[in-house]
């Protein structure tokens, strides 16, 4: 599934405040892209050429088209056109102020509203000024002797928590599914492993009793793979090697 199928793909704008580190940007636009999102949005950046510096292009890693639809803003007020609720992001609550949650049981109460994650600067997270613009506050549940997270992180974390709020993706194989062995290939085999085990003395062909019908069984039981079924005749091959 991509990121074009989904009705909910322009639902969710990405903001970051005053981003002082290039490859932030660049992690952030990855962590978007691999969720499915691609409206990003920089306020008042520390560097002008931010989303065209080989520094952020190296740390997108494939997801140049959201730096390249992004926008650069002066003002917060400026990236919120079309945003019905703002939610930013704290490490903690603060002591005046919107409602704080986690992102788990806050995003699901919002999926089918247009929203604006704000996340601010990387030393001094967001200002007071802009946390009071927000509706509420996302705080990623963290190890109570140590919860500093890196932006890019932060920005994956949160895309996750609002992609399984909208129903997430499906688990999709990369590979194709092995191939299992034919009928005819499995009983070539079995001719096989017959003549080497003859050779090696463990089957007697004056009295093969019941062997051959059960390795056929155990063999369709296993549904090998051809690979497989190269490997078994190559320890056959070396048998018949060993025996001659």
């Amino acid at each position: 599934m991509t990121s074009s199928c989904h009705p909910d793909v322009h639902s969710t704008r990405f903001i970051l405040v005053e981003t002082s580190q290039r490859g932030n940007v660049g992690a952030a636009a990855r962590a978007m892209k691999v969720m499915g999102f691609t409206d990003l949005v920089l306020v008042r950046p520390r560097f002008a050429d931010v989303l065209t510096h080989e520094e952020t292009l190296a740390f997108a890693s494939g997801a140049v088209d959201v730096l390249q639809r992004a926008r650069v803003v002066d003002r917060l007020e400026d990236a919120l056109d079309g945003v019905e609720l703002l939610l930013g992001t704290a490490m903690t609550p603060r002591d005046f102020g919107p409602p704080c949650q986690a992102p788990r049981d806050g995003l699901p109460g919002v999926a089918g509203r247009s929203i604006g994650l704000l996340f601010g600067c990387e030393r001094f997270g967001l200002a007071n000024e802009d946390v009071y613009r927000c509706h509420a506050l996302l705080s990623i549940p963290t190890a109570p002797e140590y919860g500093s997270l890196n932006l890019g992180q932060a920005v994956q974390l949160l895309a996750y928590e609002r992609r399984q709020s909208l129903g997430g993706f499906a688990v999709e194989a990369r590979t194709a599914p092995p191939r299992i062995a034919d009928a005819q290939a499995v009983q070539g085999l079995l001719a096989h492993w017959q003549g080497a085990l003859v050779k090696l003395g463990f089957l007697d062909p004056a009295a093969p009793k019941k062997l051959m019908p059960r390795l056929n069984q155990l063999l369709n039981r296993a549904q090998l793979q051809d690979e497989e079924i190269h490997i078994l005749r190559g320890v056959a091959r070396a048998i018949e090697q060993r025996c001659c």
